[in-house]
């Protein structure tokens, strides 16, 4: 079931073959999810935190008038609420995109791995910090860049993120989203949404059909995102 994490784990140092064991004998219990389903309640205060096994999962916000932001996109082998453990209360949702399996990791446990094996507890912690890296390159893209470009800076990111954990077909990819939660992702209405796509595809620098992204140019999309995965940490190094 942790085979994600470790891959995703892995990419950034190595891990003893007592640690693999740690992770596979705290994330023991699992549970399914349908599209459309909160994996994590905001205002809750969870328990546990949980690893996403299979599907995709977003971190949202929403306003007083019910519309909905997109703060991040979780694919198989994040935790998407590792930071819970020390919150305590959760201050959004995380909702499920498509359908989802989690592994569930009850915070004694994690608390016990803080304790007793501090490597794997910078693991862990790194995880976090590249969320918070990921969370700062899309505040970045939403600001400073335009439709277009953001778009493209996700769809590489995804990519690469999605490459690590084995979830690419060459150039690749599933992308289980609808055109409107794509617009809650960049703050756009799906008029305005469907634009954006449309300029992509004009440029031949990607497809998108029945859910599958394929990437036609990958230098000229990174161009046009102005991507540069330093923020993912992906250079396997001590830590």
């Amino acid at each position: 079931m942790i085979d994600p994490l470790l891959l995703n784990l892995e990419q950034h140092d190595v891990l003893t073959d007592e640690e693999r064991d740690i992770l596979r004998r705290i994330v023991v219990r699992e549970k399914r999810f349908s599209a459309g389903e909160d994996l994590v309640v905001e205002g809750s205060r969870p328990g546990q935190s949980s690893l996403l096994v299979e599907g995709f999962a977003a971190r949202y916000k929403l306003t007083a008038e019910g519309m909905r932001q997109i703060t991040a996109l979780h694919v198989a082998g994040d935790f998407v609420d590792l930071h819970a453990f020390l919150l305590k209360t959760m201050d959004h949702g995380v909702v499920a995109l498509s359908p989802c399996r989690v592994g569930l990791s009850d915070h004694a446990d994690l608390k016990i791995v803080t304790e007793r094996y501090p490597h794997l507890t910078r693991m862990l912690w790194l995880d976090t910090l590249i969320h918070g890296s990921i969370h700062r390159a899309w505040i970045v893209a939403m600001g400073r860049r335009s439709k277009a470009s953001h778009l493209a800076h996700i769809l590489c990111e995804l990519y690469v993120r999605l490459g690590v954990v084995r979830r690419t077909d060459s150039w690749s990819f599933h992308l289980p989203l609808s055109q409107s939660e794509m617009a809650d992702v960049l703050g756009l209405s799906l008029v305005h949404m469907n634009r954006v796509i449309q300029t992509l595809r004009r440029e031949s620098l990607i497809s998108w059909n029945n859910q599958t992204i394929t990437i036609l140019d990958w230098e000229r999309l990174k161009e046009v995102a102005e991507f540069d995965p330093t923020y993912l940490s992906l250079s396997a190094e001590p830590r």
